[in-house]
């Protein structure tokens, strides 16, 4: 008999109620597998909203308190607040002994994340991060005919990610905090960046090794809305644009392989490939394959993501390859900004395999006494 997951959600805003909520409320009918027992959101209105939502759980105004009231009840927390309080909250529920699913960017910084992904290998608890677009089925398309061979080894991707605005949050609370610096911790780039990063990371076998980037930003703000990069691998070149300024939402990917290329255009995949006697080259039938990708919630691939995260809780993979992926985005995309800053001057990316592995772990970040004493029977 499959055990229940009990989990709180951290945070309640677009994201968790359009993309998590209908995964886990569908996961926890009979026979389940996921129960949310419990939700912490600073807003009367969003806790209202959670309420509909699960009517049968515990609501709290502060992640503190719901951490002091329910840690022995939980199996984990899903935290899906604006990235700057990332890493406290994943502190604390790690000192408690709790799984953590984290919305992207894992965290704020690098050295954030690196101190997270050491937390949770030192905590012996799974941290999760939710790189989503690895499971749109037009990825998994990709995945396949790559698993395939059919375009060889790829040396060359591009990858656009176009939007016409930034990613608006509740009315409720900062609708706009992805412009506010404080709260987003950078624009376009900490809000796409680690999907695009994670999936170059994926289509070229390996970790980038020096970025050069130009940030610009066309409106009144302290976030960019603009950022263009190429990031050398020892496999090849990722060239990416991630803007919010674009006319229309859409992405473009395109895979240039040995012997062929993918190209992705929202929904559709198409390949060509050279033919088997060398001489020209045959298209493959483009195949359509429904990804939902003006939906901005992605509320259709989060079963599959909670799939993996169920099955590094039960593979006892608490510093899995998405979470290294996840540091590696951090220091991708803080490398970016670096050299922006410097006339998009090209420099070294470090070496993933440096990234998390501390002999101690030194935090920044510590939960208040009394959850560290609440939670510190907890087995």
């Amino acid at each position: 008999m499959t055990r229940i997951l009990r989990g709180a959600c951290i945070g309640y805003g677009f994201i968790s109620e359009g993309g998590h909520s209908p995964s886990y409320r569908t996961r926890a009918q009979d026979p389940g597998d996921f129960d949310i027992v419990a939700v912490a959101d600073i807003t009367e209105a969003r806790r209202a909203a959670a309420a509909k939502a699960y009517p049968n759980a515990r609501l709290y105004e502060s992640w503190e308190r719901l951490l002091e009231k329910e840690a022995r009840n939980l199996d984990f927390v899903d935290i899906t607040t604006p990235p700057y309080a990332h890493a406290e909250i994943a502190h604390a529920a790690l000192d408690c002994r709790l799984h953590v699913l984290c919305e992207k960017p894992l965290a704020a910084s690098l050295k954030q994340a690196q101190l997270m992904a050491a937390h949770a290998a030192a905590a012996r608890r799974v941290l999760f991060p939710c790189h989503n677009y690895r499971h749109a089925p037009v990825v998994k398309a990709v995945r396949s005919a790559l698993a395939q061979d059919i375009i060889g080894n790829v040396r060359l991707i591009t990858l656009q990610t176009l939007r016409p605005t930034h990613a608006r949050g509740v009315a409720e609370w900062r609708p706009n905090w992805r412009r506010e610096r404080r709260y987003s911790a950078g624009g376009i780039a900490m809000d796409h960046g680690s999907h695009t990063f994670y999936l170059a990371f994926e289509w070229l076998r390996a970790y980038p090794t020096s970025v050069t980037a130009k940030a610009t930003t066309l409106g009144n703000y302290d976030t960019e809305d603009n950022l263009s990069c190429t990031l050398t691998f020892p496999t090849g070149i990722a060239v990416a644009h991630l803007t919010w300024t674009a006319g229309i939402r859409k992405v473009l990917y395109t895979l240039h392989g040995e012997r062929g290329t993918i190209t992705v255009d929202d929904d559709q995949v198409k390949i060509l490939a050279s033919k088997a006697n060398g001489n020209g080259v045959a298209e493959i039938v483009p195949n359509v394959v429904p990804s939902h990708w003006m939906d901005a919630s992605h509320r259709e691939w989060f079963g599959s993501l909670l799939d993996d995260f169920r099955d590094s809780i039960e593979s006892d993979r608490w510093v899995s390859s998405d979470t290294i992926d996840s540091v590696m985005c951090m220091a991708t995309i803080e490398t970016a900004y670096n050299s922006a800053r410097q006339e998009s001057l090209e420099l070294a990316i470090r070496d993933a395999s440096s990234l998390v592995k501390h002999t101690e772990v030194e935090r920044s970040y510590r939960s208040s006494p009394m959850i560290l004493s609440d939670c510190a029977s907890r087995p």
